[in-house]
């Protein structure tokens, strides 16, 4: 009897609400032998799978970029950011980076959280950096690459470390809630469980090329 051998994970943006879930999940699965998580600040909970790896993003170090699956979760917003350029570097060079230094040390699949709605012509800042990004990401010919562009979020984003406070996407949330029988299925919120489940399983199903996730798709896991 052969045994699989036991792949290793890494994991961007893992102190955010897919982010968080997803390591989780990570971990307690028997598929990683190894979840590494790039972060400047630590966790707050441990696991005899987890390694946390205090990371300059602005100084990648290559060597730790090793993974065979990496997830990107990274994800900030314009007023969090501060500016254009501080969003653009969070949401487009980060993960562009990390997915280039991945790929050269043998990384097989990067999955990437976008948002619906991503277009590198859109009118919109934020959309246009999203559709950038995965334009980007889909000219370094990965063996899979898996994107997910999930509407307005869903969840707790309250963490063993922080919790984040964002009032406009709770009131946003809230409308969800309350008006989801009236909305199109593709432009409803979605769990952040869900996104980090989706993430989750296509990356053990053996795609190959270039994958989109739509909202409406991510709904049923």
């Amino acid at each position: 009897m052969t045994i699989p051998t036991q792949k290793t994970a890494l994991v961007l943006g893992a102190t955010g609400l897919i982010g968080n879930q997803l390591t989780h999940q990570l971990v307690n699965s028997s598929v990683y032998s190894n979840v590494k998580v790039l972060a400047r600040k630590s966790l707050g909970w441990q696991h005899p799978r987890l390694q946390e790896v205090q990371f300059d993003f602005d100084h990648p170090n290559g060597l730790v970029t090793q993974a065979d699956d990496i997830f990107c979760c990274l994800g900030t917003t314009m007023k969090k950011a501060g500016s254009k350029d501080a969003f653009q570097k969070v949401d487009y060079k980060y993960p562009l980076d990390i997915a280039r230094l991945g790929l050269a040390n043998g990384a097989q699949q990067f999955a990437i959280v976008t948002s619906m709605g991503a277009d590198t012509e859109s009118s919109f800042f934020y959309n246009r950096v999203k559709g950038e990004v995965e334009r980007d990401l889909a000219s370094l010919n990965f063996p899979t690459l898996l994107i997910f562009r999930p509407s307005l979020l869903l969840g707790n984003r309250s963490t063993a470390r922080r919790t984040e406070s964002r009032l406009g996407e709770r009131i946003a949330e809230g409308a969800m809630r309350v008006l989801k029988p009236l909305i199109p299925i593709k432009y409803r919120a979605v769990e952040g469980s869900k996104v980090a489940n989706a993430m989750f399983v296509t990356t053990q199903q053996q795609l190959t090329g270039n994958h989109i996730f739509e909202s409406d798709a991510l709904q049923a896991y």
